[in-house]
């Protein structure tokens, strides 16, 4: 696996951060060590995602990036289930196909440029994912979209959504910062990267609380929402239709 040094050299100017070839030749390394738990919130999305598909129906994934969460469904659901995997970098798409045909993925499957930002359509889905993606959302946006995939899904169909969030107060959001800094430490990340890369994503990456995500969804439509995960700033809904 290439290692991430995208911050590693000091920067003259920090431009936003974006997921461009650099970051998608080292997409995986970048977030097994910058998100707390990665593999295992992997597992239990497929774990959770297994119980929602319904045969004949799709699995979207939006913001599918490298194809990780894809490759592990692939694995455990029947193949009548399809997979739309969307995403706004084309170098990311790019990787996430070339993963596909790497892995011989047989199943019917779409890889697709898409903004989220916009209108998204969404159609026979029963299951829809949203792995640390709605944080680079812009927040106006946010509630039109979170609604119209509530309003997409089948009954019953489950969101599964993944995010980096504030702590519900002040307080404690300073100390899961200092302690999600000291895990990037532990991780092998300098000083100068991790100083680089907040910068870079200052702009981009945009939290909510937990709670506010929570109150996003019910308000949306979804009749069922609990956390699944949790990690200092880190957490995992499901939503169910």
């Amino acid at each position: 696996m290439p290692k991430d040094e995208v911050f590693k050299n000091n920067l003259d100017k920090i431009e936003d951060f974006t997921f461009n070839n650099n970051v998608a030749s080292v997409f995986n390394d970048m977030v097994s060590r910058s998100v707390p738990f990665y593999h295992e919130i992997q597992r239990m999305i497929t774990e959770i995602a297994a119980d929602f598909v319904e045969n004949g129906k799709c699995v979207y994934d939006l913001g599918c990036s490298t194809g990780t969460t894809l490759l592990s469904l692939n694995k455990i659901l029947k193949p009548s289930i399809k997979f739309v995997g969307i995403d706004n970098s084309p170098d990311m798409l790019d990787k996430c196909r070339a993963n596909f045909i790497e892995a011989k993925m047989e199943r019917e499957y779409i890889l697709k440029l898409g903004d989220l930002n916009q209108d998204i359509t969404i159609e026979n889905a029963s299951v829809v994912i949203m792995c640390l993606t709605l944080q680079f959302v812009r927040p106006m946006y946010r509630e039109k979209l979170i609604k119209s995939i509530c309003a997409q899904l089948k009954d019953y169909g489950c969101l599964i959504l993944v995010e980096k969030v504030l702590g519900e107060d002040s307080m404690f959001n300073r100390l899961f910062i200092k302690y999600y800094y000291e895990m990037k430490r532990r991780n092998h990340y300098s000083e100068m990267e991790i100083s680089q890369k907040r910068e870079a994503l200052e702009n981009v990456l945009i939290p909510y609380k937990l709670l506010e995500n929570r109150e996003l969804l019910l308000n949306s439509g979804f009749r069922y929402v609990d956390t699944f995960f949790k990690w200092y700033n880190f957490s995992g809904m499901v939503a169910v239709k």
